[in-house]
């Protein structure tokens, strides 16, 4: 899968989550995350988060910490 994809991806899954004013939107974007997308992709997404790739949705960074914490 194209990187530009897993982040344009993330992006449309933040916009969701943060459409719905309630609730922890990051944690929801993490959990999705965590549940639907293979460890390659996130890891795919954390690289270019650690690269300073332009262009996140500040709820996929937040939601990318919460990544690295242990589950």
């Amino acid at each position: 899968m194209s990187h530009d994809r897993i982040v344009m991806m993330a992006n449309q899954i933040a916009i969701f989550f943060g459409s719905q004013r309630r609730g922890d939107q990051a944690g929801r974007v993490a959990g999705h995350l965590r549940d639907y997308w293979a460890p390659e992709m996130r890891a795919a997404l954390l690289a270019k988060i650690d690269a300073g790739e332009a262009g996140m949705h500040p709820l996929v960074l937040e939601a990318a910490e919460r990544l690295r914490e242990p589950a």
